[in-house]
């Protein structure tokens, strides 16, 4: 009797990428790499304003949109656009900062069904606070990196969100 087992045929493209490779870790894979940075600065920057103007990470994140020039007043439909988070995250966010005072509905003179949402201006004086301690956290990150490697990091995380989009929308 053979003690040997029979191997056996992967039935995915997952499985047999997953089977070829039998040093694969979580670690090395991209998505989640990215996923754990991304989470690790956004909680670091977090925890930096949380605790001095009460913003969780969504609702920062809605204010920093909007206090972007270009995005100065948006629908919450564009909002999740922008920021893919989830519709559902954008609105309690949304909810929260127009119950606080920091955003304000306006009229949408383009679309009378929407409404553009837009920093009041308690909203532009805590933007103006919390942006300085968010860039100090961006330089303290890059400590370390040289200024060809940081343009390069931006550059390699633009082309990787443009190829996710296009792959995303089959383009």
């Amino acid at each position: 009797m053979s003690t040997n087992p029979v191997p056996v045929e992967p039935e995915t493209a997952a499985e047999a990428t997953f089977e070829t490779q039998p040093d694969w870790r979580l670690a090395g894979f991209l998505p989640y790499q990215l996923s754990i940075a991304s989470n690790a600065v956004s909680s670091l920057i977090a925890e930096r304003y949380r605790k001095r103007f009460g913003l969780k990470v969504m609702e920062w994140r809605v204010m920093a949109v909007l206090g972007d020039g270009a995005n100065a007043a948006c629908t919450q439909q564009a909002l999740t656009r922008i920021t893919l988070m989830d519709k559902v995250a954008v609105n309690r966010a949304c909810k929260v900062l127009e119950e606080r005072g920091l955003i304000q509905r306006v009229p949408n003179e383009r679309d009378g069904r929407s409404h553009l949402l837009e920093l009041t201006g308690d909203g532009r004086a805590i933007h103006a606070e919390v942006m300085p301690l968010a860039l100090a956290t961006e330089r303290e990150l890059f400590e370390g990196f040289a200024p060809d490697e940081r343009a390069a990091f931006r550059e390699f995380l633009g082309r990787m969100h443009k190829r996710a989009a296009g792959l995303a929308t089959g383009d």
